[in-house]
């Protein structure tokens, strides 16, 4: 059965370590602040990989850097918030789901910043099943797209100065701003749009990578469910359709991005990961019954370019596996919502597209 839960975000924001080498890239080019996000995307939010060497620089154009790539992972067991099986007593039991993840990602930085663009397509197990509000569960796994952008503009680089950099401390202070936009085929029938913007902190570090971002969040989604023939305890007369679309309040959201090479294992390997940090942002539920949470996911990978290590091709084909813990995910309170804490592993294989 599942429970309404705001708009679910999907493990996207957690980040897609086959990135991490763009990320560098990115801002040892650029010089700016990390473009990387959240989410998950959301990120499911952030999209922080490994990376120990930048790319050649490309024929000369509009971008001084640019990437794609094409990557696969495994993700689980996943957390699906409000998803449980019945057990003998009337017990709720929550149930965990295998998801296969394919992801299309860009990344390019011009003359006064950074974009980056992630497309998701992630499968579930049948345990988080497609449906819609005539057949609750079709018998296979539910699909959704994920999109992400993620901006980042520096002043530094608009103005020609170094103003906007602390020496020794922080290399660049830019302008944040992206967009989440989902969509999944499950009865509940999230349909997220979410907008960040804020201030990126791009620190100096002697290898790699360390950034912060503070920054606002704000969401609107819908509640499938709210009105829907399964509702039980349905009162007559009562306009619970009025509750199908979500908009959650402005709330402050903190990313802490990071790459550090493993240098001393004399392998091209790198630490790669995020932390994610969302305030409460309002209600939720059949008819907003329910109260968000602090929501905070971590996500850490290591990765290893095997084209380097095998036949010195570094930046082309890189695989990765890490840990990602979600708690309170997408702001389900665990004392209303089963199911709201994620812990997974991750497993993957990256293709740069160049």
């Amino acid at each position: 059965m599942l429970l309404g839960i705001g708009a679910a975000r999907s493990d996207t924001e957690a980040g897609t370590p086959a990135q991490t080498r763009v990320a560098q890239a990115l801002n040892q080019t650029l010089n700016t602040t990390q473009w990387a996000s959240t989410g998950p995307n959301r990120q499911e939010a952030g999209v922080p990989v490994a990376a120990a060497t930048v790319m050649a620089a490309p024929p000369p154009s509009f971008f001084s850097f640019s990437d794609t790539v094409v990557s696969y992972r495994f993700q689980g067991p996943s957390a699906e918030p409000g998803i449980f099986r019945e057990r003998p007593g009337g017990r709720r039991e929550p149930v965990e789901v295998p998801k296969n993840v394919v992801n299309l990602f860009h990344a390019n930085s011009w003359a006064y910043g950074t974009n980056l663009i992630s497309l998701d397509l992630l499968r579930s197990g049948s345990q988080d099943p497609a449906g819609d509000k005539a057949n609750t569960d079709k018998g296979f796994g539910a699909t959704e797209v994920y999109l992400i952008y993620r901006g980042v503009l520096s002043p530094n680089k608009i103005f020609d100065t170094d103003v906007f950099a602390i020496p020794g401390l922080v290399k660049d202070i830019g302008l944040s701003f992206g967009a989440d936009i989902n969509t999944k085929d499950t009865t509940f029938d999230s349909e997220k749009r979410a907008g960040t913007f804020g201030v990126s902190f791009a620190f100096d570090v002697p290898a790699g990578f360390v950034n912060l971002k503070i920054q606002g969040y704000k969401e609107f989604s819908r509640n499938g469910l709210a009105g829907s023939p399964i509702q039980r305890d349905q009162k007559p007369g009562f306009d619970y359709s009025h509750f199908r679309s979500v908009e959650y309040k402005m709330t402050p959201e903190f990313e802490l991005t990071y790459t550090i090479p493993l240098a001393f294992t004399g392998l091209p390997l790198a630490l790669a990961g995020f932390n994610t940090l969302i305030l409460p942002k309002g209600r939720y539920g059949f008819t907003n019954d329910n109260q968000t949470q602090v929501e905070f996911v971590s996500q850490t990978n290591l990765v290893l370019d095997i084209g380097q290590l095998l036949d010195n091709a570094p930046n082309r084909v890189e695989v990765f596996a890490g840990f990602q813990y979600w708690h309170n995910k997408f702001g389900g309170d665990p004392r209303k919502t089963l199911n709201t804490e994620e812990k997974a592993l991750i497993a993957g294989i990256a293709y740069h597209l160049k």
